[in-house]
């Protein structure tokens, strides 16, 4: 079963510059409980933008550049393999990047959403959530010192 993991702001964005533009210590730990020990997939860039493979987790990069290599990650030349996923069992989360997201989105079951209460200028954009969706549980977090935003996290099912 394919989910995305995403935060995005109200406006949509989930990019600047190949960077997230906002900084929240809260999602990032609903991000490792949710994510640790389950597959996570992710472009290119995105691999890039964190720099290393995430701990606790299978981390497969998907490429169109052949030349690519990077230690302690499983490389995708294309989405091919994703079919013999889309009917498993097992829950195999897509980080992003936008791309993956909007071509995904068709086969994902499982939406964890971060909206961030803000409208920032980026230049990546996840798809709007399409309404055959069911809003499973929503949670609100008010900004504070550590998190320079307020934000919900949600969980959409089909």
């Amino acid at each position: 079963m394919i989910s995305h993991i995403v935060a995005y702001t109200k406006n949509r964005v989930i990019g600047r510059d190949n960077e997230m533009p906002w900084h929240l210590p809260a999602d990032l730990a609903h991000f490792k409980r949710v994510t640790l020990g389950k597959p996570i997939i992710m472009g290119r860039k995105t691999f890039e933008s964190i720099g290393r493979p995430l701990p606790g987790r299978q981390n497969i990069v998907v490429t169109r550049d052949e030349q690519f290599q990077a230690d302690g990650v499983t490389i995708w030349y294309n989405l091919d393999s994703l079919s013999a996923i889309i009917n498993s069992e097992e829950e195999v989360f897509l980080i992003g990047g936008g791309e993956l997201f909007r071509q995904t989105l068709p086969v994902a079951k499982r939406l964890y959403v971060t909206e961030i209460e803000a409208e920032i200028d980026g230049d990546v954009f996840y798809p709007s959530i399409p309404s055959h969706f069911t809003l499973l549980e929503e949670a609100f977090y008010p900004a504070n010192k550590e998190n320079t935003f307020a934000f919900s996290i949600k969980c959409f099912e089909q």
